[in-house]
């Protein structure tokens, strides 16, 4: 762990992973935070899923959302991953010292839209202001509660010969945010894929025990979320480029800012791990659904390579893909 905290150390990888477990569990880790999920699972009378994230994106505002929308469905996310119908949120704004007051009317109003759509009341919230120069603008932080309908979601879960699903276009978020960060670059065609995840999981639920996990790849992008779900493990995971659905313009937009598609954020799709009996159900499912319509078979889990995720190319040779080592895109989410 090194002496300083640097913006690599936000990015979703590899100095995420050591910070979180060499810096703050040592400190804060018992058996519900040690399974660092998207979610905890609190055990009671009725079970519930409980969720933080913090919201610093910059731009606050980008094509296909803002920092309000995002906080919101950040968080429902999170519950949904973990097999939670989200209920609640508390929504807590950090504002800096001469924020224009309508931008902060822009991200309150699609804060409220976000949970409308999303069926989840924001139940309580914060307010700070600090000094002009030390905020950026506006950073957000939620905290969300659903109920457990689909328990026992986890990467311990997954088995050689399941079958790895996407819901949708990979790397659209990240990309748009870089771009929107270059007023030469912006795309109007390319928008963030920020959305609500809970009818897409929910349309999953159904599949009882053949659902092995789901995740939300946001920082790291699809291959870094794959490669937790197989590092100590004897699994690997196995991905076929062909099947990745990829948009031309993200394509494009990558290849111009030097990025990889499987490492950009999304903010609006899942990755599911199904049975291989009932991957073509999943499948169906998600289509199905509204957000789903790109939805595909990405790949499967064999115990060939233990540990590690492998791309085949469409020349017929093989890549390894590892977590994202550094910050690739900063404070996109």
């Amino acid at each position: 762990m090194e002496d300083i905290i640097s913006l690599d150390h936000g990015s979703g990888g590899k100095k995420t992973s050591s910070l979180i477990e060499k810096l703050i569990l040592p400190a804060l880790g018992n058996p519900v935070l040690n399974e660092l999920g998207d979610a905890a699972v609190l055990k009671g009378a009725e079970d519930l899923v409980f969720s933080t994230d913090s919201f610093v994106v910059s731009p606050y505002f980008f094509p296909g959302g803002d920092i309000g929308k995002l906080a919101v469905c950040g968080t429902v996310n999170d519950i949904a991953m973990q097999g939670g119908i989200p209920k609640y949120l508390s929504l807590a704004l950090i504002i800096e010292e001469g924020l224009p007051a309508e931008d902060l009317r822009r991200v309150i109003a699609s804060a409220a839209k976000a949970a409308e759509e999303a069926g989840v009341i924001i139940a309580t919230g914060d307010t700070k202001v600090v000094e002009r120069g030390k905020g950026d603008g506006i950073f957000i932080n939620t905290a969300g509660i659903g109920f457990l309908a689909c328990p026992g979601l986890s990467p311990k879960n997954i088995r050689p010969g399941d079958k790895v699903l996407v819901s949708g276009t990979v790397g659209d978020h990240g990309t748009a945010v870089m771009l929107a960060r270059s007023p030469l670059l912006v795309s109007a065609e390319l928008k963030s894929d920020c959305r609500a995840l809970s009818a897409l999981a929910q349309a999953l639920y159904s599949l009882g025990p053949d659902l092995k996990v789901l995740r939300d790849p946001t920082r790291g992008g699809v291959a870094t979320t794959l490669c937790e779900f197989a590092e100590n493990t004897k699994n690997s995971v196995v991905l076929d480029e062909k099947s990745l659905p990829v948009r031309p313009q993200v394509r494009s937009a990558c290849d111009i800012l030097g990025l990889d598609p499987l490492y950009c954020a999304n903010e609006g799709k899942l990755l599911a791990v199904v049975s291989a009996e009932r991957a073509e159900e999943a499948l169906a499912l998600l289509k199905g659904t509204e957000g789903g319509e790109d939805a595909a078979v990405i790949g499967y889990v064999d115990d060939v390579h233990p540990g590690r995720v492998i791309e085949k190319t469409p020349l017929g040779t093989f890549r390894i893909l590892t977590k994202l080592a550094g910050a690739q895109l900063p404070r996109i989410c």
